[in-house]
């Protein structure tokens, strides 16, 4: 069970792993969008969002909804708005370190 579990966390990050498809959720995150809406507010080409939902979609990440001639989609999951701000917090926490590492350095430095 524990290698299974291991098995779905490596998974779902690797669908993660896009900074497109980090994007997309970001927007998702937001509301509910059809592609064109994330097309247009990304800047991509529809193709190229259209291949990032697809990859989403297979790993659950996102669901599409029919709307007419248009698909709704949206987060699966309202917890993976919780994911990206923790995972923004950790950037956040490198950035603050690496700062403050030159900073050191650069007192040394100046120092010296």
């Amino acid at each position: 069970m524990n290698l299974e579990l291991q098995q779905f966390k490596a998974e779902f990050f690797k669908a993660l792993a896009h900074p497109l498809r980090i994007r997309i959720l970001e927007l998702l995150a937001e509301g509910d969008k059809h592609v064109n809406e994330l097309q247009t507010l990304i800047g991509a080409e529809g193709s190229a969002v259209s291949q990032q939902l697809s990859v989403l979609r297979a790993k659950n990440i996102v669901y599409g909804t029919k709307d007419g001639n248009r698909v709704i989609y949206s987060l699966r999951d309202p917890m993976i708005v919780d994911l990206l701000n923790i995972a923004k917090q950790i950037f956040n926490n490198h950035l603050i370190d690496a700062i403050s590492l030159l900073d050191k350095f650069s007192d040394e430095k100046g120092g010296a």
